[in-house]
Parts: C-alpha cells; sequence; structure tokens
C-alpha cells in the first residue's frame, strides 16, 4: 500500500468505528480466511466489527476461528441490512465488482459508509475510496497480512488470525503449489506458524475430511472427463441428477478441476456443474503458462478471475454448453498449441 493511503488508513482507524466486512456470494477458503482474520484483528483495535457473508460456505471450512460469528446475508437479510445501513467502514474483500455479492449488491450501493477494497482480482471497480489492489499476490489474505503490518499491527496476530490466515493463503494457492505462491509468501506463512497456526492441523481440517458422498461424487467427475489432446484441453461434467444421486452440499466439487488440469500435456481445463436451482451452468476455469482464463472467461463466461483460475457462467442447458464451449475452443487452438 501507498504512503497516502497507509495515512488516511490510520487516520480513519484511529477512533472506534461501526464496520462490517464482506465476502462474495460463495465464499471459498480465501473469502473466508481473510474476513475472519481482519476482523479480529479490528476488534482487537477497538472497533465493533461484524462480517457478512452472501450465503453460506463449505462444512469443512467452518471449524475456523470465529466462524460461527459470520452473518449470513441470505438468511437474515432484515439484520444484515440494519448492520450495513449503520456502518461507517465497509470493507469488500476477495471480489473487486460488487456484482458479486448476489442479492447484497443493492444494499451495499445504497450504503453511506466508506468503502475500503482489499483483493487482488484483475480489472477491479472504482466503487471504494481506499483499494488495496494487488494481482501479483497470491491471495486475499496474504495482503490482509500486509494490511495490518502496514498499520504496525502484526504484534497483534494471535493463533486465530494466523489460523484463518495461513487457511486462505493455502486453500488459494493449491496448499503452496501454483506460481503465485512466492518467496514473500512463504515468509509470511512462517511468521503465521511461529504466531500460532499449526500447519498439519490446518491441513487435515481441510483435505482429510471428505464424506462417502463426495469421494463416489468425485468418481462420477472423473468418468465424465473429456480430454481433447489436439486442443490441450480437459474438461469435466457433473449434471443436478448426479450431484443429487450423492446428496450434494456446498464445497463438494472444490479441486475436482484441478484432476482435469492435472493430466499430462493440458494446460487448459474446465469443470461444468449443472444448478437447477440457480438456472445456471457455473463454470470453474484453470490453467498453466500465460494461456489467460481471466480473459475467456471475461470474453464468453460472464466471469473472470486470474490468468490461470478463473470463473464464469452460462445461461443455457448443460448440453448446449459443452456444445458452445467446444466451438469456442476452436478459435483459441493456435493459442492453446503455442501456450
Amino acid at each position: 500500500m501507498n504512503t497516502e493511503a497507509v495515512s488516511n488508513l490510520q487516520q480513519l482507524l484511529s477512533t472506534p468505528k461501526n464496520i462490517v466486512v464482506v465476502g462474495h456470494k460463495n465464499p471459498d477458503g480465501d473469502a473466508i480466511g481473510s474476513t475472519l482474520g481482519l476482523s479480529i484483528y479490528l476488534k482487537k483495535k477497538g472497533h465493533k466489527v461484524q462480517v457478512i457473508m452472501p450465503n453460506d460456505f463449505p462444512k469443512f471450512l467452518k471449524w475456523m476461528p470465529e466462524s460461527d460469528s459470520i452473518m449470513l446475508y441470505d438468511r437474515e437479510i432484515k439484520n444484515s441490512d440494519i448492520l450495513l445501513n449503520e456502518a461507517d467502514i465497509i470493507f469488500t474483500l476477495d471480489f473487486n465488482s460488487l456484482t458479486r455479492v448476489g442479492m447484497m449488491e443493492n444494499s451495499l450501493r445504497v450504503s453511506k459508509a466508506i468503502f475500503i477494497m482489499i483483493d487482488h482480482h484483475q480489472q477491479p471497480d472504482d466503487y471504494a475510496e481506499i483499494i488495496y489492489s494487488d494481482v501479483s499476490m497470491c491471495s486475499t489474505a496474504q495482503m490482509v497480512y500486509h494490511f495490518i503490518d502496514s498499520l504496525d499491527g502484526l504484534p497483534l496476530i494471535d493463533q486465530a488470525i494466523a489460523t484463518n490466515l495461513y487457511v486462505g493463503i493455502m486453500t488459494d494457492t493449491g496448499s503452496f503449489r501454483y506460481s503465485s505462491t512466492t518467496s514473500l509468501t512463504h515468509r509470511v506463512i512462517a511468521d503465521l506458524i511461529d504466531k500460532g497456526a499449526s500447519n498439519s492441523t490446518i491441513h487435515q481440517n481441510i483435505y482429510d475430511t471428505n464424506s462417502p458422498n463426495r469421494m463416489k461424487l468425485l468418481g462420477v467427475a472423473l468418468k465424465n472427463l473429456v480430454i481433447n489432446p489436439s486442443k490441450k484441453t480437459a474438461y469435466i461434467t457433473l449434471s443436478q441428477e448426479e450431484l443429487d444421486t450423492h446428496k450434494f452440499q456446498k464445497g463438494d466439487t472444490e479441486g475436482f478441476v484441478n484432476y482435469a488440469l492435472s493430466i499430462e500435456g493440458i494446460i487448459f481445463a474446465a469443470i461444468f456443474i449443472e444448478s437447477k436451482n440457480e438456472g445456471i451452468i457455473k463454470i470453474s476455469f484453470r490453467s498453466k503458462g500465460n494461456f489467460s482464463v481471466n480473459d475467456f472467461a471475461r470474453n464468453h463466461y460472464e466471469g473472470g478471475g486470474h490468468i490461470n483460475a478463473a470463473g464464469g457462467r452460462s445461461q443455457l442447458s448443460l448440453n448446449k454448453t459443452i456444445s458452445e464451449f467446444n466451438s469456442i475452443l476452436a478459435s483459441y487452438q493456435n493459442a492453446l498449441i503455442n501456450a
């Protein structure tokens, strides 16, 4: 963060404020970890803070420190709106467009609070008065660590904050294997461990809690895997019927797309998941090297994200979405071959 932004923040946070910390719809480990880590820090500084998420988050994240204090907007609309209306400051974390908060969007747009954005996705909107945006960062949770550091707050990081930030960094880096993981990331992680984050316990809580239904659903996903060697592409489909048969729970498909990307010779992977309730096909894209799935998602699927990880959606049926995807893919053959 630049000196002016830090100075403004120090002045803004110098007296107790009513603060709401917001994450994006369908929150993941980085959204939960970064918002909870920041919230606990701000409470230690004497502020009144509430984390609000647009909707629920996966079961494998519900052990995290103070996760039970998160307010879910779709379940407590009235109380959430009161807090948003009374807020002096609203932090928005791990997203950079108000379209990413679902039914909360209008409540945020009419709020008179001062907005502060902390995010690492590309092409941020300009709704916030103070913007801390860095697309080179592996996670918003790491940015929260640097945000706290800029305010000389590292001595206040306790086990709860360290654990939440560790989860955010770990999950958004694929357990530190993505190219966005830098030496600085490892130094931050080392400090979080020193401050109480138990890395082995965290890994077990996140990755070793698979239900039988999730494992069987993974088997279905792998059976549905389609490989297109000439375009260095692989994709997975999951229908609503297949999800229902295996009693799908939020978060069950987390990481499935990475199996497609792990295939030798594949640099572009996708998973298409039918959601009858929302009337859309949810899509996750992953890539290796310089093939930008952020551009691909923005250009064709009302989405975006990072160069190597992005999401999108389709209003077509699952079969028509796949047909369209294969048609679009043909125009990217040279880019994929040369990536």
